[in-house]
């Protein structure tokens, strides 16, 4: 019997590894864009590590009980109810584009564009109403395109409207 569960340990060491191995990258770049750490260099992102790291050992402990459901979303669900609880912790400023954002919104705003999570999907996770979603969604996009221009996109932000055309 002891064999068996040996066995199976393994096993699941072994499928856990390789969703890891897969997803692992995704998760790290959606946890230093939520702690708003630079991605590089390597190794100058230590609080999404922590964070990547808490949210996928509490995945790996639920791991059996997934039967069939996504790895992936249990693990970003984990991932962003952990930013919510800790956000204090990830407003100081870091110098990127989402710094500007609360941390709430921040969360929403990752998890709606970058991650493509649903409205109702993340309300949700998030245990707020859509419509708060909605409204948090929409501040904060206001907020980035407020910021001013984009870098490298000529002509954009720069609030100029281009000159009507006039018809003889």
């Amino acid at each position: 019997m002891a064999e068996r569960a040996t066995h199976r340990d393994r096993l699941r060491a072994l499928e856990f590894e390789a969703f890891v191995a897969g997803a692992g990258g995704r998760l790290l770049h959606t946890a230093t864009l939520l702690t708003g750490e630079p991605s590089q260099p390597p190794g100058a992102y230590d609080r999404a590590e922590a964070l990547l790291r808490a949210a996928l050992a509490r995945t790996y402990t639920d791991w059996d009980r997934l039967h069939g459901g996504d790895p992936y979303d249990r693990a970003r669900r984990e991932l962003a109810l952990r930013f919510a609880r800790e956000a204090r912790r990830h407003q100081r400023p870091r110098g990127g584009v989402l710094d500007r954002l609360t941390p709430i919104e921040r969360l929403v705003l990752v998890l709606r564009m970058y991650e493509e999570v649903g409205e109702e999907q993340t309300a949700a996770l998030l245990g707020l109403p859509g419509d708060r979603i909605r409204a948090v969604c929409a501040r904060a996009v206001a907020t980035l395109r407020a910021a001013g221009p984009r870098r490298g996109v000529p002509g954009r932000g720069t609030g100029a409207a281009p000159a009507p055309r006039r018809t003889p």
